[in-house]
């Protein structure tokens, strides 16, 4: 009956918004009365023209040309601060084009000149500054494009865009582009060769296009290519750009050969043969770009070097699954999207709260460190990576309208090195194996339809025993997916994917895939699967289908979802959840989008989502209310708040039956403060709790200083505290354990504590030189105390050890348990899961683009790690051993240069 309530509480105030219209939703008309209809209307048919150069133009920023004195577009149109309404500055737009270049050029009027914003910023790097912003659209297929921004400092980022409004913001073309600032506001002039777009080539051209100026002091956004706030799309509005013709972009061919040199500093350790104190690496190897069509590019990859630059986070993971990481190699971050959107075209709008919306390419899969391990004893020089021997990667489109990427990767058969100081082994930890992927997708009737496939294989040649034991040999995935717009102006849209994967190994290889976290056949109380020790091969499904009203103010997701007990793709992709789900998530929202009282726009959401196991167990509900706005002040907020009735757990046993979640709650708040001043506040709030189970609070704050135009600083500090009353620990076999199969499964109550900050700083001396400052120091400080076992499943019912007739002492690290005292249960040992984790990263990096295209790396990357007084926290003392214990330092230079052919 509680939780029956409680949600009729959740529908009563959600409701109350619409029924009531809330004084701080309600719309001020007089910064209004803006009709967008007729706006709309003339957006429609809206052309620009492009002009052919007669003579050349000299790219410095002055605009000085004759053809400057030809008309300019200048009908822009306001997005922010008040949508519809007109700029409240001038800016006027040419476009021109010679054989081999598109040439863009935009004179932004300002009316107080001392007020212009240009921040200078690393290149792709986003800084609170005015920009100018061109887009175009060269298959004019209302879906893709590219985008350039420049800002008074001449800072530059570029982007692919792709699926109407998603953004790729790791392309990177070859353009340049020149700046200057007058008594009348600030100049732009932009040179894009032809060879960086990708478009099928014909004798005349009709593109799409878009400009859009920001003004940051007055957080103005304005386009010429105007669309509603309340409507989800952009490529699809843009303009119609005609004029273009008779031009030969040329074939792109682009060699970028690299060197690497590396030097690792750690403490020796005495004894150990491969731990002298200093190692050295050197390594050279080239990329190659070419473009075999104007549509179709081919990267290629010889001996690459595909270290980071920047290190990874450090993280306490006390789950099952691995943690995900973001790409950050160069190879696979480029163009990445035609792999990244699978499933997602035509879909703009989504909410995944237990759908783990798994990926079936993760490219970090490829060059991943060595998953087997050595069996004989000793010092051991184990590989940290695979090395790929080679790669490439086809991007592009074939014909008018099918969208194709393919990546093929060959990593080396890895060894590593065990000396036990009287022999020296060699044993093969990973094997020779081949990645590849091949991605497809086509578009109808200008995006209105689509279709794809995705099709991925991960194939090794094993030849160790123990390899092919722990392994797959082969593995296999295959997928479709698709949308249709129910409507000519696509405010309703259907789409979704389907697919299945399939896994080939030795019996040991597949028992022990089975039994894994993705799986776990081996839960004795799940009837519909089956633990099969004799079987070399496992398959599942997998399909979601989503119906979105994603344009208007009132926004309405459904979304069904199935994942099938076998379907694994973790070889190529990755998933951090358990198969064996049915999700079904219902969401409606409402946004206004004209200032009010309190918001200048909000958006408000509330729904529910809903799993079951193929079985028919409940496994996760949640009712959910979320806000989201900016205040009048331009400050803004996040507001999310979950109630989660009583459900079932079919992983907290890791293997075994299941167990009974009581109700709880999650709330989050966070607010940042006006981006335009010098320093910018922000922070978060969350709190959980789960009845009798669990009890969390996180706090992270945030500061960002810019007290400089080519200089800031950011400190991000969190802390955390987490009692959780069922911590998993480990399972042991005891058959008088009967009411739970044969095993006791063991939990503690953790307290846990968390201390970290990240700390960020860019000096950028010109936009092609900057230098570069990450930080991270990390407390995770875990006391396990009330070691217990699940009783009976489906329950919360739990012997605490030492309690009733249960005994529990410790001795030498071991927790000795005795589950009955003098009965016949045997007793077992718990070794002390105590910990306090200390980590502190950091990376110093001077990048140089010294010529266009062509870069230098100075790298310098420390890791310290301490690991004394597990499971006392004191952040005194800890800090103080963490910042004094033994560093392990890396220097780096990198060389690439640009041979443009």
């Amino acid at each position: 009956m509680q939780n029956l309530r409680i949600i009729r509480t959740f529908i009563f105030i959600f409701s109350f918004f619409f029924l009531f219209k809330l004084p701080l939703f309600s719309q001020v008309q007089s910064e209004s009365g803006i009709d967008k209809e007729s706006l709309k209307k003339l957006q429609e048919n809206k052309v620009i023209i492009a002009y052919r150069l007669t003579e050349p133009i000299e790219l410095d920023g002055f605009l000085l040309e004759k053809i400057y004195q030809l008309p300019g577009s200048e009908d822009f149109i306001q997005s922010d601060p008040v949508d519809g309404a007109p700029p409240s500055e001038k800016t006027r737009v040419w476009i021109f084009y010679d054989q081999t270049n598109l040439y863009v050029a935009a004179y932004c009027y300002d009316s107080e000149p001392s007020g212009i914003i240009g921040q200078l910023g690393r290149r792709d790097y986003s800084v609170d500054s005015d920009w100018f912003i061109f887009s175009v659209d060269p298959y004019f297929d209302r879906r893709s494009g590219y985008s350039f921004w420049v800002n008074p400092a001449g800072s530059m980022i570029d982007k692919a865009l792709y699926n109407d409004i998603s953004e790729d913001k790791s392309w990177d073309g070859i353009w340049e582009a020149r700046t200057r600032i007058t008594p009348e506001g600030w100049s732009v002039e932009i040179r894009i060769p032809f060879n960086q777009l990708r478009f099928s080539k014909k004798a005349s051209y009709i593109w799409g296009v878009n400009f859009q100026r920001l003004i940051k002091r007055k957080n103005e956004k304005v386009s010429l290519a105007w669309v509603p706030k309340e409507d989800n799309a952009f490529v699809s509005r843009f303009a119609r750009l005609e004029g273009i013709e008779n031009i030969k972009p040329g074939r792109r061919v682009e060699a970028f050969p690299y060197s690497v040199g590396q030097a690792q500093f750690r403490p020796a350790e005495p004894g150990n043969p491969f731990e002298t104190g200093q190692k050295y690496k050197t390594n050279t190897g080239f990329d190659l770009k070419v473009g075999l069509t104007s549509s179709l590019n081919l990267d290629l990859t010889v001996n690459p070097d595909f270290g980071q630059v920047e290190v990874d986070p450090a993280v306490i993971n006390l789950t099952a699954y691995e943690t995900y990481y973001e790409e950050k190699r160069p190879f696979f971050i480029e163009g990445s999207s035609i792999f990244n959107h699978f499933g997602r075209g035509g879909i703009y709008i989504s909410a995944n709260l237990n759908w783990p919306n798994p990926s079936l390419f993760y490219s970090r899969r490829i060059g991943r460190q060595p998953q087997g391990y050595p069996v004989h004893e000793g010092y051991v020089d184990f590989p940290d990576r695979s090395t790929i021997i080679g790669a490439f990667k086809l991007t592009g489109k074939l014909g008018s309208s099918w969208n194709v990427g393919v990546i093929n990767a060959l990593t080396a058969r890895e060894y590593a090195t065990v000396d036990d100081l009287t022999d020296r082994y060699r044993e093969e930890v990973a094997p020779l194996t081949y990645y590849g992927i091949f991605r497809a997708q086509r578009e109808f009737n200008k995006g209105q339809q689509g279709i794809g496939f995705i099709f991925t294989s991960v194939i090794r040649d094993l030849r160790d025993e123990n390899l092919k034991a722990l392994l797959s040999s082969e593995s296999f995935s295959l997928a479709f997916d698709g949308w249709t717009f129910l409507d000519r102006k696509r405010n309703w849209v259907l789409g979704g994917w389907a697919g299945g994967t399939l896994i080939h190994g030795s019996q040991a290889a597949i028992y022990r895939l089975q039994r894994s976290s993705i799986h776990y056949f081996q839960r004795p109380d799940a009837n519909h699967v089956n633990l099969d020790p004799e079987a070399t091969r496992l398959s599942g499904w997998a399909a979601k289908m989503s119906l979105a009203k994603q344009q208007g103010h009132s926004l309405v997701l459904i979304s069904a979802g199935a994942l099938s007990p076998g379907f694994d793709p973790n070889e190529a992709g990755y998933q951090r959840s358990l198969s064996d789900k049915l999700n079904f998530q219902a969401l409606y929202g409402y946004q206004w989008t004209k200032p009010g009282r309190v918001f200048r726009q909000a958006l408000l959401i509330g729904g529910t989502e809903r799993t079951h196991d193929f079985g028919g167990t409940k496994t996760f509900e949640t009712w959910l209310v979320n806000l989201q706005g900016v205040f009048r002040n331009w400050w803004s907020t996040n507001l999310l708040a979950l109630y989660y009735p009583e459900c079932y757990s079919n992983t907290l046993t890791r293997g075994g039956p299941l167990a009974l979640i009581p109700r709880g709650y999650f709330f989050q708040l966070g607010l940042d403060t006006d981006s335009r001043k010098r320093f910018v506040f922000y922070a978060s709030v969350d709190h959980s709790s789960t009845k009798n189970k669990q009890d969390q609070w996180n706090l992270s704050l945030g500061l960002r200083w810019k007290p400089r135009p080519n200089f800031n600083l950011s400190i991000g500090p969190l802390i955390g505290f987490d009692t959780n009353e069922t911590q998993w620990i480990t399972s042991v076999s005891d058959p008088l354990m009967t009411e739970t199969f044969g095993r006791r499964y063991i939990f503690g109550r953790i307290d846990q504590t968390i201390v970290a900050s990240e700390i960020r700083m860019n000096w950028i001396f010109t936009p092609r030189l900057s230098l570069q400052l990450y930080l991270q120091p990390y407390l995770a400080v875990g006391r396990y105390d009330r070691f217990k076992q699940l009783n009976q499943p489906r329950t919360f019912n739990y012997l605490v050890f030492g309690e009733e007739v249960s005994t529990i002492t410790y001795s030498n690290g071991y927790y000795l348990v005795d589950p009955d005292d003098s009965g016949p249960a045997p007793g077992f040992s718990i070794p002390n899961p105590d910990f306090n984790y200390k980590s502190f990263r950091g990376t110093i990096v001077l990048r140089w683009e010294y010529r266009l295209g062509s870069l230098l790396y100075l790298v310098w990357t420390q890791n310290r790690a301490d690991y004394s007084n597990p499971g006392d926290f004191s952040l005194g003392r800890d800090l103080g051993n963490l910042f004094t214990a033994p560093g392990d330092n890396v220097f780096l230079v990198k060389l690439t240069y640009r041979f443009n052919l």
